[in-house]
């Protein structure tokens, strides 16, 4: 008896897994390319999310693709697909809509009586657009209905995947649907084929928003005249406490005096040394 559950029951030793020593190997690469705190309870999250890789580029088993990418030949290209595995992308249209509520509501109002021309927003984690296009329904609308101020937005990602679809703006219909109905009239348009489950964002939209990749724990950030309004949320929960509070500095360094920083409502920077003074919830702003 004891030797047939021996069979039954004795785990193999599967090829399509990673042995933990590739796995710490892989964790130390993916938080020096992209700070990300990978904990070994996501081995089993990181396999997954790996396998169609191993199998795109003709590797018998998951050990041998990482093998292959902990090769310090192998080229940066390789090490993209990497990262795009690993990053987390859940984003909605209105996430989060109190943060919403205290930019129309608090944000612009003040920058319209300052006489504001024009406002910069930076919308440092953007995945696949949700965000960004969120930002320019309300900049837009605000824009039209109170004579001003204009707007420019810049969108950045680590994942180079998600990008190509923010650029595109194309989404199923249903993820618009926490859009409110009057900016979906104007902003999202359907298409001719009415069976198409897919919507796409105005192009006049799309014009206002610069997209390109960015990582956050890059000791530079080429951006250009710093912003008056910057998006960075539920992105810190992914980094050990010293990035964290790195992160937070470059992202002072890159607010006008007097700015706002939007972190997620899960993140917190309590204890870091920063330029910035709690406005509402998590809302800062530069002093």
């Amino acid at each position: 008896m004891s030797e047939l559950a021996s069979v039954f029951f004795e785990p193999p030793d599967c090829p399509d897994r990673i042995d933990p020593a590739q796995f710490e190997a892989l964790a130390a690469l993916i938080h020096a390319e992209a700070g990300i705190n990978l904990q070994s309870s996501k081995q089993t999250m990181l396999e997954g999310r790996l396998r169609r890789r191993a199998r795109s580029t003709g590797h018998a088993s998951l050990r041998d693709y990482c093998a292959f990418i902990l090769d310090p030949a192998v080229g940066p290209h390789e090490l993209e697909h990497l990262i795009n595995a690993v990053t987390t992308n859940k984003t909605d249209f209105f996430r989060e809509p109190r943060h919403f509520d205290f930019l129309v509501d608090s944000v612009l109002p003040a920058y319209l009586e300052e006489g504001r021309r024009t406002i910069r927003c930076w919308s440092a984690a953007c995945s696949i657009g949700a965000e960004p296009y969120t930002l320019a329904m309300l900049l837009d609308e605000f824009s039209e209905r109170r004579g001003g101020p204009d707007y420019r937005i810049v969108a950045t990602d680590l994942d180079t995947d998600v990008l190509a679809a923010a650029i595109r703006g194309v989404y199923p219909r249903e993820m618009v649907e926490p859009v409110p109905l009057h900016l979906r009239r104007r902003y999202v348009l359907e298409p001719r084929d009415p069976e198409r489950g897919e919507v796409r964002i105005a192009a006049e939209l799309r014009r206002k928003i610069g997209f390109g990749r960015l990582n956050l724990i890059d000791r530079l950030y080429p951006l250009g005249e710093p912003f008056d309004v910057i998006f960075c949320r539920n992105v810190l929960i992914y980094f050990d406490k010293p990035t964290q509070e790195a992160v937070v500095t470059r992202l002072c360094d890159q607010l006008q005096p007097g700015g706002y920083l939007f972190l997620g409502h899960s993140e917190s920077i309590s204890g870091f040394r920063h330029c910035l003074e709690p406005v509402g919830g998590t809302v800062f702003q530069r002093k």
